[in-house]
């Protein structure tokens, strides 16, 4: 059975947030602060660009295929969510 439409959204944003946490490293060597621009309370470590929007677009596209291939899987069959 596949989930209907507010189901398939709220299991969307779930795949989302799982692959933000698993891009949000990415992109990060030599890409930190230098010891001068670190102001009192900042993380030494933080990137001067973070590049957010990228991050978010590479989520977006990595989720939709996990979520197409799970969603895939639920019409055929190979997966249920029934008890």
């Amino acid at each position: 059975m596949v989930p209907d439409f507010a189901g398939s959204i709220a299991i969307y944003i779930i795949f989302w947030w799982m692959v933000l946490f698993g891009v949000l490293p990415m992109f990060r060597a030599g890409d930190v602060l230098d010891k001068e621009d670190v102001a009192k309370g900042m993380d030494a470590g933080a990137p001067k660009n973070p590049r957010l929007m990228i991050k978010f677009a590479i989520t977006t596209v990595i989720s939709a295929v996990l979520f197409g291939l799970f969603y895939w899987a639920m019409a055929s069959g190979a997966i249920s969510l029934q008890g």
